[in-house]
């Protein structure tokens, strides 16, 4: 099954906390976890988070600046942002494929921006920072709800098709075969829900797997692995390993 790792932190910082919370029974087709990213103090020094590539949609809220949200996404590469020596984010990461809204107004990496759409996002997150996270996932589950009555999120029968039969899946004419699909309907479906095609989208699953412990899953050999680990985050497997968690 599917389990994206959606960061790496620096092992070396002890002062940031990083939470993951599961969301509520009816939400676990839609949403993969409920997080937090924060600073227990100023650091010494400015802080570096590894954004992997998860092909998922986020929900970004800013705790230290209310006016801050907003719908972020990441490609089929990593990024290294500098969030600087104080931060806290809370965020709702979405399973891929379940945004339904234009996947091209979505924010690239990191927000940063006051938010000045239409969706409740400004409330939501005026509720998370005076609960608290511990005491925010009603407000996130609410906000999910909202989300999901205007269609802009819900169920995708093809990548749930995927994560069910990932561990038999070593190519894109099998990735199709499992959804039912001719390998041009899978094309066609998955560019519009996640916004990969279904090659990148399977670099995307065999990398999320290897940071779950299987280091050559899918890869035709180590070389191949270490190859393509490197491409999608900028470091060896060895070398990520001893510089960030996940």
């Amino acid at each position: 099954m599917y389990d994206p790792k959606g960061n790496g932190k620096q092992k070396t910082v002890d002062s940031v906390a990083f939470t993951e919370v599961e969301p509520p029974a009816h939400l676990r087709g839609i949403v993969h976890r409920f997080l937090e990213l924060n600073t227990n103090g100023p650091l010494d020094e400015d802080y570096r988070f590894h954004a992997l590539p998860d092909a998922c949609t986020y929900v970004v809220f800013d705790q230290l600046n209310p006016q801050v949200a907003g719908i972020s996404k990441l490609r089929a590469e990593s990024e290294e942002f500098n969030l600087g020596r104080s931060f806290h984010f809370i965020n709702i990461r979405f399973l891929p494929g379940v945004w339904q809204a234009d996947l091209d107004a979505i924010a690239h990496g990191q927000v940063d921006t006051p938010y000045s759409g239409d969706l409740p996002l400004i409330t939501t997150n005026a509720q998370l920072i005076a609960k608290g996270f511990t005491d925010s996932q009603t407000a996130l589950a609410d906000l999910v709800d909202i989300l999901v009555g205007r269609g802009l999120v819900a169920p995708n029968p093809v990548t749930e098709q995927i994560f069910l039969h990932l561990d038999d899946i070593n190519s894109v004419a099998e990735m199709a075969e499992v959804c039912s699909l001719s390998p041009r309907q899978l094309q066609r479906t998955l560019k519009r829900t996640t916004g990969f095609s279904p090659h990148d989208f399977l670099k995307v699953l065999r990398l999320q797997q290897s940071l779950n412990g299987n280091d050559t899953w899918s890869y035709a050999d180590q070389s191949h692995f270490i190859h393509s680990f490197r491409k999608a985050t900028g470091y060896t497997p060895g070398k990520y390993a001893k510089k960030f968690d996940v």
